[in-house]
């Protein structure tokens, strides 16, 4: 048995000074904190709906650990992933974020924000409204506007249900018609911006301004 133990003993002995090099280094080894910008991604949303209320599309996460498993980690490698598959209609909390990041054992999440996300689902709708032609100004003395259309005079909206339910009109940007002594025709877009609702079509509306003589009773 001693025989066993001291052949090659100078081998032996490198490889033992080698393995308590590498403990040293890797039980020594400083650790750090660092912080990501974590992408925060829903996937699997159900057909015919979609998420209707201000979910952030990043997470920031302060990471500890060995300092050389920080410095190879990318946020972009460790999105936090939320599955909305078969989820219903209304508001969702999901929880314990940062049991969904994948980030090697030995590292630790101290921070978190925000450490939940509420997510809520609506059914996407399409609507048709009028459209509500907006005129700035007036025009010149002793005329008034006696009529104005828009071809088309509807336009189509589609989006969250719960938004589109309040919408009554579509606006059109302000014509300016101060000093106008004559009818106007023009090509003006409409003026739309919802949360979670957007324009389908027209993108723009002709409108026509007719103008005549101010009756004496006005």
């Amino acid at each position: 048995m001693f025989k066993m133990l001291t052949e090659n003993w100078a081998l032996k002995l490198l490889s033992l000074v080698f393995a308590l090099i590498l403990w040293f280094f890797v039980m020594g080894e400083r650790k750090l904190e660092r912080s990501y910008a974590v992408p925060l991604e829903m996937k699997n949303i159900p057909g015919g709906m979609m998420v209707a209320n201000e979910v952030p599309s990043r997470v920031d996460v302060r990471i500890n650990g060995p300092r050389t498993l920080l410095m190879n980690l990318h946020a972009e490698d460790m999105p936090i992933v939320v599955d909305l598959k078969e989820l219903p209609p209304g508001l969702t909390s999901f929880k314990r974020l940062e049991e969904r990041l994948n980030i090697p054992a030995p590292l630790k999440v101290t921070r978190l924000s925000p450490s939940y996300i509420d997510v809520k689902l609506d059914r996407v709708e399409t609507v048709k409204v009028p459209v509500k032609p907006v005129l700035s100004g007036r025009p010149a003395s002793g005329l008034w506007v006696e009529k104005v259309t828009t071809d088309p005079d509807s336009a189509v909206v589609e989006g969250a249900a719960e938004e589109l339910d309040a919408l009554r009109q579509v606006e059109t940007v302000p014509v300016r018609i101060e000093g106008i002594s004559s009818n106007v025709v023009e090509v003006v877009p409409l003026d739309y911006s919802g949360k979670f609702s957007w324009l389908k079509s027209p993108e723009n509306v002709e409108i026509k301004i007719t103008v005549g003589p101010k009756p004496d009773k006005l």
